[in-house]
């Protein structure tokens, strides 16, 4: 785990603190989705405070955006994170000079995490709709 200078922590970091208040979250709540490796391990500072980029603040936002909107517990938060992680993996690893064979496993790859992801969101909505069914109109 990395420990940062103050400097550094000054170029767009928020401690756990301020990351909680701009997350409407708890210093708790972030606590916990990093043990349950919805965060990766943030940096540290000297002293050992954690230290949230603005990547980290984008996956806190996405982690609301699926609990609030789809209601998805916590391990199928990870399952869609860790799907959006492979795609960034692959986009990452992309070389224009990849030979056809490596190229197709690379989309194949892609396309099978985004697939399971848009599984998942259309159970969710399925749900959704019975249930609406169920209760009927107010």
């Amino acid at each position: 785990m990395a420990t940062e200078t103050t400097e550094q922590a000054q170029a767009g970091y928020l401690q756990i603190g301020e990351a909680a208040e701009r997350s409407q979250l708890t210093q708790r709540t972030l606590r916990y989705y990093e043990e349950k490796g919805l965060l990766n391990p943030p940096t540290r500072m000297d002293g050992g405070f954690r230290l949230y980029s603005p990547e980290d603040m984008e996956r806190i936002a996405r982690i609301r955006q699926f609990k609030d909107l789809l209601g998805v517990s916590l391990a199928e938060i990870k399952e869609l994170l860790d799907a959006d992680d492979v795609r960034l993996q692959i986009r990452a690893e992309w070389r224009r000079d990849a030979d056809a064979v490596e190229k197709a496993e690379k989309l194949r790859r892609s396309r099978e995490v985004t697939a399971q992801q848009i599984a998942l969101i259309d159970l969710k909505m399925a749900n959704m709709a019975a249930m609406r069914a169920t209760h009927g109109e107010v």
